[in-house]
């Protein structure tokens, strides 16, 4: 019934679709089975029934949980379950969270023992994340300073990311990967408040130049994931990967800031690029968008290139419905129509709460778990207040 009533845009049902699904099924799986109460923090090795298989705790997706919960508290209603949810990833992560020198490890195990080295800054942006949101939620002081100190991090550690950790051989074949000035984007408005109008600004101005005239290939619209420092293109694997997610996901960042600062052209800029992504990154044969394509049409590296990703489709209808909200633009509504009816039918787990993760590339669900070392308590709800909010404006 909800398919039939998009060619119509009822926006009222599906501003409820999404309302409803994050309320009584994804926010509830979470409560119901990530806490661990023994040690702190979450689990989130789920699976598709919300049993743990795995108690190891990934820095990243401790952080964005308590994003999360602290998020909904925030901007939808201030109920004491949802921040105390927060409030138990917190103790835990300031307890374990950080080396003696302030840099956010990759992984623990259960006790909150360190398992992987801080080895790169993405760790400390969603720190900062989740620390300058749970701030705003109950006024911590400390968290406010964990919040801008993992900040700080990010900016002086972000030409040079994972440091002593760095694998690569220097000097033979530097590059640029699109993930730093992307996630710079979305984490500096997220510290909106805790940031001075000038630091906003340059930041700002900073990730808009690289993403949208470095990254940004102008001869076929591409997003590319990695650049020469010169901002030209590399013929190596690396430097031939587009990576239709993180394109998309970039745009909607764009969207944001130009809808800020009542930028058209960047947000009209930033519509364009992500209907070429979906042209280029979306399977014709099966349907569903591929995680990684070669620009030149060679054999992708990556083994998994062909699987549909939850974010990869979730991110992709936050873009295209911000899209639509901000021009009305028909080209936006007709591909959000087509990703929204296939991953609402392949995705959702309407048995047991949540989304699935990962699908083969027929739409086949792959790997039964709801949560893992990279799935987590985000993209999914994320996307189902955002998609709420959008609707809900265009009402």
């Amino acid at each position: 019934m909800l398919i039939e009533r998009l060619s119509h845009k009822d926006f009222s049902a599906l501003a409820q679709l999404y309302k409803s699904t994050l309320l009584e099924t994804v926010l509830p799986f979470w409560q119901n089975h990530s806490l661990d109460r023994e040690c702190g923090g979450y689990f989130t090795c789920l699976d598709v029934q919300g049993n743990v298989y795995d108690t190891d705790k990934f820095i990243w997706l401790q952080n964005r949980q308590v994003w999360t919960f602290s998020m909904v508290y925030n901007r939808l209603e201030q109920r004491s379950d949802w921040l105390e949810m927060a409030r138990h990833g917190v103790n835990f992560l300031t307890q374990h969270g950080r080396d003696l020198e302030g840099n956010w490890y990759f992984s623990l195990d259960r006790q909150g023992r360190p398992l992987i080295q801080p080895y790169n800054i993405f760790s400390d942006c969603f720190a900062a994340m989740a620390f300058s949101q749970y701030a705003q939620a109950c006024g911590d002081s400390e968290a406010k300073e964990i919040a801008l100190q993992a900040y700080n991090n990010v900016l002086r550690r972000q030409d040079n990311p994972k440091g002593q950790y760095n694998k690569a051989y220097p000097g033979t074949r530097p590059m640029k990967s699109l993930a730093i000035p992307m996630i710079l984007a979305n984490l500096t408005l997220e510290m909106d408040w805790l940031l001075t109008t000038e630091c906003l600004d340059v930041v700002l101005n900073q990730t808009i130049h690289a993403v949208m005239e470095e990254f940004l290939d102008p001869e076929s619209g591409l997003i590319y994931e990695h650049i020469a420092p010169d901002g030209t293109p590399i013929d190596c694997f690396e430097g031939r990967l587009l990576n239709p997610g993180h394109g998309i996901e970039a745009m909607w960042f764009m969207m944001d800031i130009g809808q800020r600062r009542q930028d058209n052209t960047l947000i009209n800029c930033a519509i364009d690029t992500t209907l070429t992504i979906l042209e280029r990154g979306w399977d014709n044969e099966y349907g569903g968008i591929f995680y990684f394509l070669d620009r030149m049409g060679h054999p992708p590296q990556q083994l998994e290139w062909s699987q549909k990703l939850w974010w990869v489709h979730l991110e992709t209808l936050v873009a295209l419905l911000l899209g639509y909200r901000l021009t009305q633009r028909d080209d936006c509504w007709q591909w959000y129509r087509t990703v929204h009816n296939y991953a609402w039918s392949r995705f959702n787990d309407p048995d047991h709460g949540e989304w699935f993760g990962y699908l083969n590339r027929q739409g086949d669900v792959l790997l039964p778990l709801k949560g893992g070392k990279w799935k987590g308590c985000f993209h999914v709800p994320r996307a189902l207040y955002l998609g709420w909010e959008h609707t809900q404006a265009m009402l």
